[in-house]
């Protein structure tokens, strides 16, 4: 597959308008998982002409192409991010919503040696851990 979210578009044909290439550089540049109206907000910035609407369409062709992964963190928003990126796991703070991405050899390990156990080869996981900051002693 093509390094950038625009070169993965243009190789699966999808008609890339200026708009589109703006809504997909932000997601290309965001180290986050944003939502909807936060792509809306950084396209927007770059573009005034831009609507929600069209950032609604454009999120939706590039989750139904396999451009983005569509995530939910319990919080009730549809969050999304590149379908292409090195995998990860997710620890969600459930005090400010920050959502931290962790990679754990060990974890990884104990999930291939679980499926393992019950007959299973394992072809991917998601891992999403929900937690509260722990008051640090001064």
């Amino acid at each position: 597959m093509s390094d950038t979210i625009i070169e993965r578009c243009e190789a699966k044909g999808l008609r890339m308008t200026g708009q589109r290439r703006i809504i997909a550089q932000v997601l290309q540049d965001a180290d986050d998982h944003p939502d909807v109206e936060e792509l809306f907000a950084r396209a927007s910035a770059q573009d005034e002409n831009i609507s929600i609407a069209t950032v609604y369409r454009t999120v939706k062709l590039f989750e139904e192409s396999g451009i983005l992964d569509r995530v939910e963190f319990g919080d009730g928003r549809a969050r999304y991010e590149d379908a292409e990126r090195d995998h990860h796991d997710h620890l969600i703070d459930m005090n400010s919503g920050e959502v931290i991405e962790f990679v754990d050899p060990e974890i990884e390990a104990l999930q291939e040696k679980i499926a393992a156990r019950l007959g299973y080869k394992l072809k991917g996981h998601k891992l999403e851990l929900y937690g509260v900051p722990v008051a640090k002693d001064d």
